[in-house]
């Protein structure tokens, strides 16, 4: 009789643990789906800025093509057009391009979340330490 009841309450501790677990389990899907779509927002944030980004520098370089060419065309007909100018015209060495400003966008970007995280803290350790360091002193 004995080993019948014990098992019993073993069965019924068991039954506890799962539904414990299965709370818990749901607890963490929640908490999951949650975060997940934080950064689900996030992540459609930063496509839609890249996408904009793109598109932007489609539509200026396409507006400079068409300035280029109209400049070569003009420049043909005056007669004052040689290869080594036309070169230099479609061929712009000045032309940083997309990821280097890019890249300093994202570095100012950073200096600017660091110092909203970081400055603040830095200046209120520091009186943190000097009140316990008067303390310890008196």
């Amino acid at each position: 009789m004995p080993e019948k009841q014990r098992q019993k309450m073993m069965k019924k501790e068991l039954e506890n643990k799962a539904e414990e677990l299965e709370q818990t389990l749901a607890k963490q899907l929640e908490l999951l789906k949650k975060d997940s779509g934080d950064w689900v927002k996030i992540g459609g944030i930063a496509i839609a800025g890249g996408l904009i980004a793109l598109a932007i520098l489609k539509i200026k370089k396409r507006k400079k093509n068409r300035n280029t060419e109209k400049a070569i065309d003009l420049l043909e007909r005056e007669g004052l057009l040689n290869e080594e100018l036309e070169n230099k015209l479609r061929n712009n060495s000045n032309a940083k391009g997309f990821w280097p400003t890019l890249s300093q966008r994202l570095l100012i970007l950073g200096l600017a979340y660091a110092k909203e995280k970081y400055l603040p803290n830095l200046f209120s350790i520091e009186d943190a330490e000097d009140a316990e360091s008067k303390s310890g002193q008196s």
